[in-house]
């Protein structure tokens, strides 16, 4: 089995396929949809047309996150992409808020397969494979989609390389992947999956984004929130931080690069000098400003990479931050989102 440098020196120069059937899929039907979906989520989605998407989020009354979606407008219906797991009740939640709307929530997960392609040559590979222009397909948006005569692409992000997010039926999912492999496209590890989620800095739920966290913490002004819309839920709370609080947050997400531990620190029980999701940020004096949600190993170096809150006065680029119980640092690199 290839490293995962090596891995990613193949998708470099091509591309590799990954299965997301584990994601959920939501289905919103009927003339009001989009209606619907306005008076909930923080983006601006009343004006999408068929072919395009937008990513958004659904938050409490406090303004914590209740879920992060993606819409992908498909004509006579929206696709909802939700966090694995939670489609099903995420479909129970928005079925129980339908008033007087001509609306219907169905959860597709199980009849509608998800796969991922990430690579260089991407589009360029879809575009063989499924008879979809190379140049519209290079050239489409995060979230829009195009055609094919089953199934459909959509330009993805989550990776410093090209993605694109292919869907169809669940019957012909197989059949897809025998397309994509007979045009030069490999499957890759969820291992390489995480670290180039990790490495474009996106947040993931369950990991950066929970019910605890406010989605500016996590970065998302700018891709999921609308600041001039009308109403939703939470919307009282985001904008009294944006205009009245300056933007201030009391925590921020931020790209970590892992730096060795120190020679006296690797004697320790691996549990303590191995950094893992959960670990405690330090500073210089021991005392704590942060936690660290994702860790991966770098597919571009020997290194480890991270995602993780800090305070926000210590959230600066160039910052040195120390894991607890450990001689081992890691350099803020950028920030979420």
């Amino acid at each position: 089995m290839p490293t995962i440098a090596e891995e990613y020196r193949i998708i470099s120069s091509g591309a590799g396929w990954s299965d997301r059937s584990a994601r959920g899929r939501l289905r919103f039907e009927g003339p009001d949809a989009l209606t619907f979906l306005q008076a909930l989520l923080t983006n601006d989605v009343a004006t999408l047309v068929r072919g395009e998407g937008r990513y958004s989020a659904y938050l409490a009354p406090n303004g914590r996150m209740v879920a992060d979606i993606e819409l992908l407008h498909r004509g006579d219906w929206v696709l909802g992409r939700v966090a694995p797991a939670v489609a099903p009740s995420l479909a129970a939640r928005f079925d129980g808020l339908i008033f007087a709307e001509n609306l219907r929530v169905v959860d597709v997960s199980a009849s509608l397969y998800e796969l991922a392609l990430v690579g260089e040559r991407a589009a360029d590979l879809i575009s063989r494979a499924f008879g979809i222009d190379r140049n519209a397909l290079s050239t489409l948006p995060e979230s829009s989609q195009l055609d094919w005569a089953s199934g459909f692409a959509a330009r993805s992000g989550g990776a410093p390389l090209p993605v694109f997010s292919l869907y169809g039926p669940a019957d012909e999912r197989d059949a897809a992947i025998r397309r994509l492999e007979d045009h030069g496209a490999s499957e890759i590890t969820g291992e390489l999956v995480e670290a180039l989620r990790v490495m474009a800095g996106r947040p993931a739920w369950g990991a950066e984004l929970t019910e605890q966290v406010i989605p500016l913490e996590a970065g998302l002004l700018d891709r999921a929130i609308n600041t001039t819309k009308g109403c939703y839920v939470g919307q009282e709370i985001i904008i009294r931080m944006l205009h009245r609080g300056g933007g201030r947050v009391a925590k921020r997400l931020v790209m970590l690069q892992i730096e060795p531990p120190a020679a006296d620190d690797r004697d320790l029980d691996s549990s303590t000098a191995t950094p893992a999701p959960g670990a405690t940020l330090v500073d210089a004096a021991g005392a704590s400003i942060g936690m660290l949600t994702s860790v991966a190993s770098s597919p571009t170096s020997s290194g480890l990479i991270a995602l993780g809150y800090l305070r926000d006065d210590r959230a600066t680029l160039g910052a040195t931050v120390t894991i607890a119980g450990t001689t081992t640092t890691a350099l803020v690199k950028g920030f979420g989102g």
